[in-house]
């Protein structure tokens, strides 16, 4: 076969898998996408005990076909507020820790991606194990690092808690 027609055929192939990366990229302005809360956890209005959960969503853009960023909520009990613990890339660009220990819906969409509920735990029992998160939270070792692949990154930081706090 001469050159020059396996080039085109090579194009001809290529073509539509680039169109469809670039297109599904995303169109979608990161900064209009939703990050309200889902309606998945208790509301800390009218849950007086504890509540602990781990959350999952399609990462933004093209990073979703592949991975998901994860995420912890805590409420200990008596509390009317979540505590959310993440890791997020982009703070690294403003020179700010990519860990954020944060007061937050704890089941907030992720940029316009809808979180999964992962694990959950509710009741007797959840306020220790709140605070071995936040132990575990405070002594991960990556706080100022970020890589989307093979990490560290929000699905590295979650791995690290869960084994930290295997319950």
């Amino acid at each position: 076969m001469p050159p020059i027609l396996k080039k085109i055929l090579k194009f001809l192939l290529l073509a539509p898998l680039l169109v469809l990366i670039a297109n599904c990229s995303s169109n979608r302005d990161w900064r209009s996408a939703t990050r309200e809360p889902a309606g998945i956890a208790p509301d800390p209005a009218t849950t007086s005990e504890a509540v602990l959960q781990v959350y999952g969503a399609s990462a933004w853009g093209w990073r979703g076909w592949f991975a998901i960023h994860t995420w912890i909520a805590a409420k200990p009990s008596g509390e009317s507020s979540y505590t959310v613990y993440e890791v997020i890339g982009w703070r690294e660009y403003s020179g700010r820790p990519v860990l954020r220990i944060a007061k937050d819906y704890p089941d907030r969409h992720w940029f316009g991606e809808k979180p999964e509920l992962l694990v959950s735990h509710q009741g007797e029992g959840v306020d220790q194990l709140i605070d071995a998160v936040e132990q575990a939270a405070l002594s991960y070792p990556w706080k100022t690092e970020y890589k989307v692949f093979p990490g560290p990154n929000s699905n590295t930081f979650t791995a690290w808690v869960a084994k930290k706090v295997p319950e």
